[in-house]
């Protein structure tokens, strides 16, 4: 009897273990099944997102122009946006020009933590510009670059305009507004976008004492002439805002500046000229 029950015991025993351990495996199936169901939950949620993010339709439309930051802010340094070319740097002293033509647009050659002033020598006087290298780094390097290249040098600033108070340069070709440019465009910076009608808008102010880079119609069409503005008609422009401030200058700089519009003679289509050549004998570049 109780050999029986020592057997009886036993194949309980047996069979509470065979239970117990039929129970861990179907939980350990549930556990895996429930694991790789939340596995492939989170690809398929990722692969939507990816595929969200690269429909067109489904981007973040842009911030309308009066949504875009001042000029004056820093929000556009570093913009990865800004299309630098790949080819070579110029030599900081300006020995390795004068070059005036190039297959694309300048490489990042400077550094944009650093400041840095562009020092026009004119027929005028000297009118020394501080490069606005925070706010729009991706203009200043370009404006840089080709000054170190020497492409102003022996240039005129060909245009006076007392109606909007601008004088224009940046020529070296044909010293006039149809300059072919230095063979490239570069990014608008921030990026600008046109309404229905073409027009191009921005975010910029103008104001006596700036440097600003001229335009073409249309996004992404500034190259290389600039002008800079002498007094308060220049805020005409305001509507428009899509000239690139890039630096300002001093009191001393300004005075040149009115000197040279002083001898503005109304004529042709862009307003006027200098009654005599004033002329860009060189820009160099300081960092500081």
């Amino acid at each position: 009897m109780k050999r029986d029950r020592q057997k009886t015991n036993r194949a309980r025993r047996l069979a509470e273990a065979e239970e117990s351990l039929a129970r861990r495996r179907t939980r350990s199936r549930v556990i895996s099944y429930g694991s790789i169901v939340v596995a492939i939950i989170l690809v398929v949620v990722i692969v939507a997102t990816l595929t969200r993010n690269d429909d067109p339709e489904a981007a973040v439309e842009p911030a309308a122009p009066a949504d875009l930051p001042a000029a004056d802010e820093d929000s556009t340094a570093g913009d990865t946006s800004f299309g630098y070319g790949s080819g070579e740097c110029p030599a900081p002293d300006g020995s390795d020009g004068p070059v005036l033509d190039f297959a694309e647009a300048q490489p990042l050659c400077i550094d944009p933590t650093r400041d840095h002033v562009a020092v026009f020598d004119t027929s005028e006087g000297e009118i020394r510009v501080d490069l606005d290298t925070g706010a729009v780094p991706g203009t200043v390097n370009n404006f840089v670059t080709l000054s170190r290249w020497g492409y102003y040098d022996d240039t005129l600033l060909f245009r006076t305009d007392p109606s909007i108070a601008i004088i224009q340069g940046g020529s070296p070709h044909t010293n006039s507004a149809s300059d072919p440019g230095p063979g490239y465009t570069i990014s608008d910076e921030p990026p600008f976008t046109e309404n229905a009608d073409g027009a191009v808008t921005g975010p910029y102010r103008y104001e006596p004492g700036q440097i600003v880079m001229a335009r073409g119609p249309g996004t992404d069409s500034a190259g290389a002439q600039f002008f800079f503005t002498t007094g308060t008609e220049a805020s005409l422009l305001d509507g428009q805002g899509s000239y690139v401030v890039f630096g300002t200058t001093d009191d001393a700089g300004l005075a040149v500046l009115a000197s040279i519009i002083a001898l503005h003679v109304p004529g042709g289509t862009l307003g006027g000229a200098p009654s005599r050549d004033v002329t860009v004998n060189s820009v160099t570049i300081e960092q500081i």
